[in-house]
């Protein structure tokens, strides 16, 4: 069964960094895309980062650009996001996106990381 699995969250101080890491447990063929998600208590899911598989082209939350950057390694099916100059306004669960596009366009979604900055 497929499914993405993060690491790498924790606790820090505003302006510290985090590398969060999303590997894909299971056979997948096909990768579309895989991407990073956040949801702050209170507020609905939101795009933080994605990452075309087959050609690297990435796309980033107005909120993240400059800061945040998403890379991965294809041989390992693994997605990283480097977090820099954190902000208490970043805190969140961070989920892992894995888009599949065959047989079908499926989204995978991983159990969640806690990231939390403090002021």
């Amino acid at each position: 069964q497929v499914q993405p699995v993060e690491s790498g969250g924790g606790l820090v101080q505003a302006g510290g960094s985090l590398r969060l890491s999303c590997v894909v447990s299971g056979s997948i063929r096909n990768i579309r895309l895989m991407g990073w998600y956040r949801q702050a208590p209170g507020k609905q899911r939101e795009l933080v980062t994605t990452i075309t598989w087959s050609t690297g082209s990435t796309n980033y939350a107005d909120s993240v650009k400059g800061r945040f950057t998403i890379s991965r390694d294809r041989a390992k099916n693994t997605v990283y996001l480097q977090m820099n100059s954190l902000k208490p306004e970043d805190t969140a669960v961070y989920y892992c996106l894995l888009q599949n596009d065959y047989p079908n366009v499926v989204n995978y979604w991983g159990q969640g990381t806690q990231v939390t900055v403090s002021s």
